[in-house]
């Protein structure tokens, strides 16, 4: 998958984490957020070399396993939410063929954003081969970046300016309210709700 990456740079966060089920429901918190956002593709200069130095494909097999339309190796989106956006994903597939995830890491482990989520998405294989049309939505609350990136069958219908847009509309006024989970919801249901106007269903 060859994605066109829009890229997102959180200036601060404070998170807690969560903890399952009951655990989780008396120890998740989220904390005020402040945000800012730019956006850029995958030819952005800049890179680190320490992320030039390290296998890319095989640190993200090895350390984010695919755990389905949603993996939350973060552990901040708690069962319910992550049902509802599964479900959303699912969804999307069945009527457009495209393939979109949503994850979540503790670490880069050094490498850029834009390397790191183009990587996860090459090693996962998302998108239909045939037709390069995965989109993957990455948040790394440690590093406090997000990435949204876009295969080139998607382009047109998600550009960047595009992707600025929903983030800055829909998903950063939540996090600023600390509601990190809505943040995430009402940018995957702005992106879902734009492909499914601009993709012909599936008969």
């Amino acid at each position: 998958m060859a994605l066109q990456l829009c890229s997102f740079r959180i200036d601060r966060i404070a998170e807690a984490g969560k903890r399952r089920q009951l655990v989780w429901m008396k120890r998740y918190a989220l904390l005020l957020i402040a945000f800012v956002a730019a956006c850029s593709n995958e030819q952005e200069q800049g890179q680190s070399s320490k992320a030039q130095a390290d296998p890319p494909t095989s640190v993200v097999k090895a350390r984010i396993p695919l755990a389905g339309r949603v993996t939350d190796a973060a552990d901040i989106i708690d069962p319910g939410t992550e049902a509802a956006l599964t479900g959303q994903l699912a969804a999307l597939e069945q009527a457009t063929g495209h393939q979109m995830v949503v994850v979540t890491v503790t670490s880069l482990a050094g490498q850029d954003v834009a390397d790191f989520t183009r990587d996860l998405g090459n090693a996962w294989g998302i998108g239909r081969r045939n037709h390069d049309d995965g989109v993957v939505v990455l948040i790394a609350p440690n590093e406090r970046q997000v990435r949204i990136a876009v295969a080139r069958g998607l382009e047109k219908a998600l550009p960047d300016a595009l992707c600025k847009a929903i983030i800055d509309a829909q998903m950063l006024p939540h996090f600023r309210a600390g509601q990190l989970q809505r943040g995430i919801e009402a940018g995957v249901s702005v992106l879902i709700q734009t492909l499914m106007k601009t993709t012909r269903t599936r008969p």
